[in-house]
């Protein structure tokens, strides 16, 4: 009997996770403002029905933004909803639409400080913060560059084949399992000419991390940037994608970091997290709210996420 019933759950999700792709091909066939309107929609439609997302979003913005109205913070969730929104319903465009389409979405700023360093030989890790235009832009910068990237299995087959076959689209991406851990990631580097994509700012967990400062809240943060730049002598080059009014967007690339790493790899964290703050703040709807960026505490503080 359990295991009739666990095969029809199978067959159920398997047909779901089928639709949902259907539906976002079908998607991908609209114009993009079009989409970008469906957006909107979807967005609203969210932020009053996944309550436990709002929650969390909401707890992280009165942690990071105690200067703000309750109406502020609010309607800044409301509008990261929509960028969200933006980034499911797009990933039609990034897996089936042709490859110019994308390419036309997506403009870049300064990539000559990247361009620069490739081509003097130098080897590069992007550093690369969860913004909500972060697929888009990646998907058109893998057109032009080849990218080294960390990515962690789905435990969805289908959905894990489906972002597999997504990220090497263009043959030019070498994709390291997060459970080959930090030795996979500097052999790749030291053998590639490939810019090393780092997305740092998610919690790990005490074991992986240190305790920084990210708003004024001890935040923890894993200390790779320093550790892999030190490692294999590359340059860290940030580089932020930003949603325009108009639905397009703009890829800035920043001048690579001097003096970086340091012999203090706490202050090189603090420096990565005082970077992404001062970005957060130029576009605080386009950051990622909606996850425990504050999940672990210092000993003995209590969570920022327990129910009342």
């Amino acid at each position: 009997m359990r295991c009739r019933k666990s095969k029809r759950n199978w067959k159920l999700s398997f047909m779901l996770m089928k639709l949902g792709f259907g539906f976002l091909y079908l998607v991908q066939m609209l114009p993009l403002c079009a989409i970008h309107a469906l957006a909107k929609s979807v967005g609203w439609l969210s932020y009053y029905a996944v309550a436990p997302r709002r929650r969390i979003g909401l707890i992280n913005l009165r942690r990071c933004f105690p200067q703000w109205t309750e109406r502020q913070r609010r309607q800044v969730l409301r509008e990261h909803f929509y960028h969200m929104a933006m980034l499911l319903l797009e990933y039609g465009v990034y897996w089936y639409s042709d490859a110019q389409r994308l390419k036309k979405m997506v403009r870049y700023q300064d990539k000559h400080y990247l361009d620069d360093a490739l081509a003097s030989g130098e080897k590069v890790i992007l550093l690369y913060p969860h913004f909500t235009a972060f697929e888009a832009a990646v998907y058109a910068l893998n057109q032009d560059v080849p990218l080294i990237s960390v990515y962690s299995h789905q435990k969805n087959k289908q959905m894990d084949e489906q972002i597999l076959k997504g990220r090497h689209r263009y043959n030019n991406v070498f994709l390291i399992g997060r459970t080959e851990g930090l030795r996979a990631i500097i052999k790749k580097i030291r053998a590639s000419n490939a810019p090393f994509l780092y997305l740092p700012d998610q919690d790990f967990g005490r074991r992986e991390s240190i305790f920084v400062n990210f708003f004024g809240i001890p935040t923890a943060t894993i200390t790779g940037l320093s550790r892999i730049a030190a490692l294999t002598k590359a340059k860290v080059i940030p580089a932020i994608p930003t949603r325009e009014p108009d639905g397009t967007v703009t890829l800035r690339f920043y001048p690579a970091w001097s003096d970086f790493p340091s012999e203090d790899v706490t202050a090189d964290t603090q420096r990565m997290n005082d970077f992404i703050q001062a970005r957060v703040c130029e576009t605080p709807a386009q950051y990622y709210w909606l996850h425990k960026r504050f999940k672990t505490r210092p000993e003995g503080e209590a969570s920022f996420y327990s129910k009342e």
